[in-house]
């Protein structure tokens, strides 16, 4: 009778052991489950209240030909006409004077981009948005949609440029 009691005893003791163990492992895995959870909004939060298309950032150059660019104190309003055709036939597909479309919209843009940049991503979008970092995070901003090359000139992407600047 002895053996029975002390059988039983260590069946009850092992159980709950057994039992308290594995209650414990679930909160662990609550908790760990939970910590992710936790961390990941904030960063996509933070990463989110800083968008690309709100950077500013008035150093950057681009990637591309245009390594220098100066804009005259006034606007040359034939070129921008002639930008503005240029733009409703070969931009307006993906991008609105003033609000976001498929991809970012220009008005205000100088207040964000140097001329060089604007330029340089108008010429040359593909390696823009391999090498550029500012390039990239707008690549995946806008769903990763990439800005495609329209095969503007030189000539065509500053009177888009001057257009911009009537923005």
């Amino acid at each position: 009778m002895k053996n029975i009691m002390k059988s039983l005893a260590a069946i009850a003791i092992v159980t709950l052991i057994s039992c308290g163990g594995k209650e414990e492992k679930k909160e662990d895995s609550i908790q760990i489950g939970q910590k992710p959870a936790t961390e990941t909004p904030v960063e996509e939060s933070a990463a989110s209240s800083t968008k690309a298309s709100e950077t500013i950032d008035l150093t950057n150059k681009g990637i591309g030909p245009i390594k220098s660019l100066e804009l005259a104190s006034t606007i040359d309003q034939a070129m921008a006409a002639k930008g503005m055709e240029v733009y409703k036939t070969k931009c307006m597909a993906c991008h609105k004077p003033d609000k976001k479309f498929v991809g970012p919209a220009p008005t205000g843009i100088f207040e964000r981009r140097t001329p060089e940049w604007i330029m340089n991503m108008i010429l040359n979008p593909e390696e823009m948005t391999q090498k550029d970092p500012l390039a990239k995070a707008l690549l995946m901003e806008f769903n990763g949609s990439p800005m495609a090359n329209q095969g503007l000139t030189e000539e065509e992407a500053r009177q888009v440029l001057e257009y911009f600047r009537t923005l």
